[in-house]
């Protein structure tokens, strides 16, 4: 991608200086809280293992942007303890990275006001919250295991930077489209939430069996694939940020992280009924619409016949 000397954005929220919280008890209506809840979300993704499945998640949640799910939708910010930043130790090649990852913000504002203009709205710039470990959310307790996800409750994007080593080494998708992919897909889960298409579907999900939200919600997933690539479409023609092989690597970083894919290598077999954001050929096959054709109107995956 040709970044560096580009916009930055001014929505970065650095708290690679703090220490992590502690979790103070439950976590507003989380009935229990993360831990109690994380066995359950085991079971539910059909992983064996408690380390295969913590390694998991993470994968899941890369383009997920559902902490709210995960931790029951509660708030309470107030039953964590929080701690003063201090100073950010970095290396050169994390400051890179935080430079990069403002400047994919940065252009994702600029499509996004765009398109906002053109449907007779305002968009509203979401937060990206730089941390490492686990902090704070409007949604619960996030932690880096659960990887980069998207807060409604609070419209902030959150990321530990050293989720990018395990999308290159783990993960087997390398490369800076493959990671700028990670943020756009995220900034989509925040567009679902102005467009309020995220609570249409929160709302759906109360009246449904498990098998039938996880559809729901892997509709959901599918849209801001979608929403990643008309990103992907502005940022080459509109601002020309692309450079060959990058859209191949975000195509390969969609299917790595694919529920078939995942499930295969962790368990063995695959349950499509436990998907909870679609196949790999699903992940890239819509992708490819918001590319192709940067339509918002494309990327109706609600009302698609076929996924």
């Amino acid at each position: 991608m040709r970044w560096r000397g580009q916009r930055k954005s001014d929505n970065i929220e650095d708290r690679r200086g703090m220490r992590a919280p502690s979790p103070m008890g439950g976590f507003g209506g989380g009935g229990g809280g993360l831990l109690n809840l994380l066995p359950a979300v085991f079971k539910l993704l059909g992983f064996k293992g408690g380390m295969v499945a913590v390694l998991a998640i993470g994968a899941y949640a890369l383009m997920s942007g559902n902490l709210g799910s995960i931790l029951g939708g509660g708030g309470g910010q107030e039953n964590l303890s929080t701690h003063e930043a201090g100073p950010v130790k970095q290396s050169v090649e994390e400051k890179n990275l935080v430079d990069f990852v403002s400047v994919v913000l940065a252009d994702t504002e600029d499509t996004w006001h765009k398109l906002f203009r053109q449907l007779g709205s305002k968009y509203e710039e979401p937060n990206l919250v730089l941390f490492r470990g686990a902090t704070k959310t409007a949604c619960g307790f996030g932690q880096a295991a659960m990887g980069p996800f998207y807060c409604p409750g609070d419209h902030k994007v959150y990321i530990d930077l050293s989720f990018y080593s395990d999308l290159k080494n783990r993960f087997k998708a390398p490369g800076d489209f493959a990671q700028a992919y990670v943020i756009a897909h995220e900034v989509g889960h925040h567009v679902q939430t102005l467009l309020g298409i995220s609570q249409k579907v929160q709302k759906a999900k109360r009246s449904l069996s498990e098998v039938e939200g996880n559809k729901l919600s892997v509709r959901q997933e599918l849209q801001a694939d979608c929403f990643a690539g008309i990103w992907a479409y502005n940022a080459d023609r509109s601002r020309q940020l692309l450079e060959s092989g990058d859209i191949e690597e975000g195509l390969n970083a969609a299917s790595a992280i694919g529920d078939d894919r995942l499930q295969k290598q962790s368990q063995g077999y695959v349950s499509p009924d436990s998907f909870t954001h679609g196949s790999s050929a699903q992940r890239v096959k819509w992708f490819k619409i918001g590319f192709q054709g940067g339509d918002l109107k494309q990327c109706d995956t609600f009302s698609a016949k076929s996924l």
